[in-house]
């Protein structure tokens, strides 16, 4: 990639990484930093030097975190043919999972070895590259999934690399092997500064809006954006204390708002549905009277990408959508997708659901559905969001409780103690009978041992842990 600029150690350490699985090894590495730090563009100029490679991708997307395995099928599905390759149990484990099979919820551990085995298999035949982006976001299911393969992947022939932003919150991909991205040096900011800026800037000016950025490649392209003239010439209006990455993203809903209207609820199309389907994308804007003409001046403003798929210039600009658009119109969107035939069940379900302003058993019915095919694949947690939501839409007080209980259920089942403690008590606050009280207790009893023999067992020991 010509246009990264600096990273000089981040870039050597991607092209040890390429070189090392080349020769039959296989390697792992994070890549981690906060919002717009160049995560991406280093993603890029890795498969843009791992020629001969084999480039597998996926990339976290905030809408489908409840979705169980999202994230794991984008990646695994070019490899899907192979799937009667796997040994009977991997097969069965993980075609469940992916909704192809009918089966018993699957063992996590049969559904990372068998997409060990998947990806090794497909590395038979050339180097393989793994690349998922904006790992913060991925459900909680493909997230512990890609880890434990992480850990035991050896002599494959398979690069896993992960992009995932600075989060207190994020312990899964802890114990892999990580690069800190830290932003660019002055010299460099200051040549991405001028190389983007139009016309001539006042050194203090430059100077105060590259100590505002740190050094961050996108707020060094967006924080000049929309700045007059005379803001640019007397540093007028850049001084705040906004973190950076919602200025960011407050920058992209500036540029957003000259858009048509028809554009702007493009956008929010593809950032409610954010799968990157063409199809769908273009048969939902129909349902909303969306014209044809209205993606080229989303394009023309380099917001988003319509080609073979669709894909924002970055996850900034999917959440700035979202944001800058009302609640009606967020709920339209939500109500056109449901209509789309080319959506599985739990999609549609969860658009449905979105769409509803009022309590809606037909929709809290679907949404039931959807949380016990979720179970079935192992996903408690994408289970207990379906629930909760069926529980909202629950016309009925008594069946409210009965489905706040089976959140709370899934919730424990997924190790959510604190998420599961707050639906107990919603429960407890309805007409809860005998038999609802006496599961009440029970869960709190759950809670309570889980939650100490949590604070007494040991961390495991990480001296087996491989490193790059």
């Amino acid at each position: 990639m010509t246009g990264l600029r600096g990273r000089h150690s981040e870039r050597a350490a991607l092209e040890r990484l390429v070189a090392s699985v080349r020769e039959g090894q296989s390697r792992v590495l994070v890549l981690r930093g906060e919002a717009g730090i160049g995560k991406t563009a280093l993603l890029e100029y890795l498969a843009s030097h791992a020629s001969g490679y084999r480039t597998a991708r996926a990339a976290g997307v905030e809408s489908e975190m409840e979705l169980p395995f999202a994230g794991l099928h984008q990646l695994c599905a070019p490899f899907l043919d192979r799937l009667d390759r796997l040994p009977v149990p991997q097969r069965n484990a993980l075609g469940t999972a992916f909704g192809l099979l009918r089966g018993d919820p699957p063992d996590r551990f049969l559904i990372g070895l068998a997409t060990l085995s998947l990806l090794s298999d497909a590395a038979e035949e050339r180097p393989l590259l793994c690349l998922v982006d904006d790992a913060q976001w991925l459900d909680q299911a493909s997230a512990h999934t890609l880890a434990f393969v992480g850990r035991r992947l050896f002599a494959e022939s398979v690069a896993l690399v992960f992009a995932t932003r600075t989060t207190v919150e994020d312990q899964v991909l802890r114990q892999l092997p990580e690069i800190q991205v830290g932003g660019l040096g002055e010299a460099d900011s200051r040549a991405l500064l001028r190389a983007v800026l139009q016309g001539p800037l006042d050194t203090a000016v430059l100077d105060g809006i590259v100590a505002e950025a740190r050094g961050n490649p996108l707020a060094l392209l967006e924080l000049p954006r929309g700045r007059t003239p005379a803001q640019l010439a007397f540093g007028l209006g850049l001084p705040t204390t906004t973190p950076l990455a919602s200025r960011m993203e407050q920058g992209f809903i500036t540029r957003l708002r000259p858009l048509p209207e028809q554009t702007r609820r493009l956008l929010l199309t593809a950032a409610v549905e954010p799968v990157g389907d063409m199809t769908v994308l273009w048969r939902a804007a129909r349902r909303l009277g969306i014209p044809s003409d209205a993606a080229a001046p989303a394009a023309a403003a380099g917001l988003i990408e319509f080609g073979a798929r669709v894909r924002f210039r970055h996850p900034l600009v999917r959440s700035a959508a979202w944001r800058a658009a009302d609640l009606r119109d967020l709920r339209e969107v939500h109500g056109a997708l449901a209509e789309v035939g080319e959506l599985d069940p739990d999609r549609r379900a969860w658009h449905r659901a979105q769409a509803s302003t009022q309590p809606d058993e037909v929709v809290a019915t679907e949404l039931e559905r959807s949380a016990g095919r979720a179970q079935a694949r192992g996903g408690f947690a994408a289970a207990a969001a379906f629930l909760e939501r069926a529980a909202e839409l629950t016309p009925g007080a008594a069946h409210r409780v009965t489905r706040l209980l089976a959140a709370a259920q899934a919730r424990v089942q997924a190790g959510e103690f604190d998420p599961a403690v707050e639906l107990l008590a919603a429960a407890e606050a309805g007409p809860a009978d005998d038999f609802g009280r006496a599961r009440i207790d029970l869960l709190r009893a759950q809670i309570a041992y889980a939650s100490r023999r949590s604070n007494e067992t040991p961390p495991v020991a990480a001296g087996s842990r491989r490193t790059t």
